[in-house]
């Protein structure tokens, strides 16, 4: 967890103890207040302390448990700011995956210009719904989350969309790696493939693809999207993170640009997908 946010979550903390010592009525103990509110007085002591984080519905409960309902607003814009920037997957996905995907579709449809790093898998904007069902499925099955597969998968295809508007342009750049990993049956890979090739040369999409044998200027570190130059969207195992000051954009778009002069582009790109697409079973 990183400390900006685990010190957001820390004065958060700070700020429920001072209200329920600050209680109108007096005072009151964490125990107390945990009997008020029918939690165990464990979650009293963690929310305080900063070891857990609390959904909106707690922050509203416990400044009415402790007489202080004006104190609402002001809890819920203290959640917001920190929880904008890193969303747990534990608490994304507990819905399922089509809510994730839909709130993804609400930033992608209000950009013009993406820019896109993926080390690992195809792009979602390019992927094929077989291909995208088996990453979600994946997914699922490491969270351990509901398998609402088949509505993320439409829900990601409905996002497809935004390739076929004018005025828009998809900037991606894929490891060849991608290419190779089956993240889904070869068959399902091989049409995946075929479909990246048809998509070079789309007057909306620029796809550069760095060969294995390319000269990395810089690490494959994790993939990440970059949203008209004032939203990076990039994730790890635990979380995906929302980041939207200036200098980290200016970070991410530093390290795109410099992966792309590892890329090759248009039938060069062509050529490398060929070529992997070969290694695979006949058509």
């Amino acid at each position: 967890m990183s400390t900006d946010y685990q010190q957001a979550r820390e004065a958060l903390g700070r700020r429920l103890r001072e209200l329920r010592l600050s209680a109108p009525e007096g005072r009151l103990t964490g125990t107390q207040l945990a009997q008020r509110l029918g939690w165990p007085h464990s979650k009293v002591y963690k929310l305080e302390g900063g070891r857990q984080t609390a959904t909106s519905e707690d922050l509203h409960a416990w400044a009415h448990a402790v007489g202080q309902p004006e104190a609402v607003s002001e809890l819920d814009a203290r959640l917001k700011g920190f929880e904008a920037h890193i969303r747990s997957w534990n608490r994304q996905l507990a819905a399922g995956h089509r809510p994730v995907q839909d709130t993804w579709n609400i930033a992608v449809e209000r950009a013009r210009v993406i820019h896109a790093w993926e080390e690992a898998v195809i792009p979602g904007m390019l992927q094929t719904a077989d291909y995208a069902r088996h990453i979600f499925l994946r997914y699922a099955d490491l969270q351990g989350t509901k398998r609402d597969t088949e509505e993320a998968v439409r829900s990601r295809m409905e996002r497809q969309a935004w390739l076929y508007q004018g005025g828009r342009r998809f900037h991606a750049l894929v490891w060849e790696a991608a290419l190779h990993a089956l993240v889904c049956p070869p068959s399902v890979l091989a049409a995946q493939l075929d479909r990246l090739a048809g998509q070079v040369g789309m007057d909306t999409i620029e796809l550069g693809i760095i060969p294995l044998s390319a000269s990395l200027r810089v690490p494959a570190a994790n993939g990440f999207w970059i949203l008209d130059g004032r939203l990076v969207i990039t994730e790890d195992w635990h979380a995906e993170l929302w980041l939207d000051d200036d200098a980290t954009v200016a970070s991410y778009q530093r390290v795109w640009d410099t992966l792309s002069g590892s890329a090759v582009y248009g039938a060069d790109a062509q050529n490398v997908i060929s070529r992997v697409r070969r290694t695979m079973s006949p058509r």
